[in-house]
């Protein structure tokens, strides 16, 4: 398993629940970028690092495809978990 070398960045908060989503079912990135073209969003292998390494904004359309792809609501995909301290 590769080892991200970048930071995780702060502009988007779904990336990481992508991340959980895609590897809990055995998605690879290639297979997800597939289904995403499939639903008419055409985003690179870059791009999609960048979302999952939340670097990279999220469009409201990207939210709706990801949603659709995994099975769950777009509001599943935005939910942020609180921590208690």
């Amino acid at each position: 398993m590769r080892i991200r070398k970048m930071e995780k960045g702060a502009k988007n908060i779904i990336g990481e629940k992508i991340v959980s989503l895609r590897k809990s079912r055995g998605i690879k990135q290639k297979d997800l970028l597939v289904q995403l073209q499939i639903r008419g969003v055409d985003m690179g292998c870059s791009v999609l690092s960048k979302i999952e390494g939340q670097t990279r904004a999220v469009y409201d359309y990207e939210v709706a495809a990801f949603a659709d792809i995994f099975g769950v609501s777009s509001d599943e995909l935005l939910e942020i978990h609180s921590v208690e301290k």
